[in-house]
């Protein structure tokens, strides 16, 4: 049974490499990266924002 986040990301993985081919994987990683970037911007500036708030 898949169960454990390693098997989620090895099934991910390989659907991946079936459905769109291998060069798109870099394209992907590239753009989950700039994707997680952002939300992490996004995170911390409200962060800032509450802080200023309850200040």
């Amino acid at each position: 049974m898949i169960g454990s986040a390693t098997d989620w990301i090895i099934l991910i993985v390989v659907a991946l490499v079936v459905l769109g081919g291998a060069k798109k994987i870099p394209e992907l990683a590239k753009s989950l990266g700039r994707a997680k970037g952002e939300f992490d911007k996004g995170k911390k500036e409200v962060e800032k924002e509450l802080e200023q708030i309850e200040k």
